[in-house]
């Protein structure tokens, strides 16, 4: 089985929003609408496998120099095969083709993102995060997240 990545297409809308509903619905990341994830489908990728998407993520600029890695997830049975490092590594690639020099999350997944060359840091160093997501979220006030950081060379 081969797994593959690419840039996400309207066909693909329903697939993510089924896919990302899983982890809303355990209160682990942001809900999407299908409205939502069609008008932002340029900035999603996905993984494949025979035509079957397994994972997706997307980027989301924050600032002139720094991007967030968001909606990142992996369907069940798919889980601890590599292909969320594949998907992280294809938005990195995105990141410096756009010649963003910083990429962070906000995850429950700090052992993973470790893995994949990110250090923890303290979520108060993005206020771009703060005053562009974080205003609107229920968990403002007591966020349990972690903010991750990778600079790209």
């Amino acid at each position: 089985m081969t797994t593959t990545c690419r840039k996400a297409t309207l066909e693909d809308v329903d697939s993510l929003y089924e896919l990302i509903k899983g982890y809303a619905e355990k209160g682990i990341m942001l809900p999407r609408s299908r409205e939502v994830l069609a008008r932002q489908i340029d900035s999603f990728v996905v993984a494949e496998i025979d035509g079957e998407i397994v994972g997706c993520g997307s980027l989301c600029q924050l600032g002139a120099e720094l991007v967030e890695i968001r909606s990142l997830g992996i369907s069940e049975g798919h889980k601890g095969q590599g292909i969320g490092s594949k998907l992280v590594s294809y938005l990195e690639g995105e990141a410096r083709e756009q010649s963003l020099p910083k990429i962070m999350a906000l995850t429950y997944e700090v052992n993973f993102f470790r893995k994949n060359g990110y250090d923890v840091v303290d979520k108060d160093i993005f206020p771009e995060k703060v005053w562009t997501d974080c205003v609107n979220c229920a968990k403002q006030h007591c966020c349990d997240e972690i903010a991750v950081l990778k600079m790209l060379n």
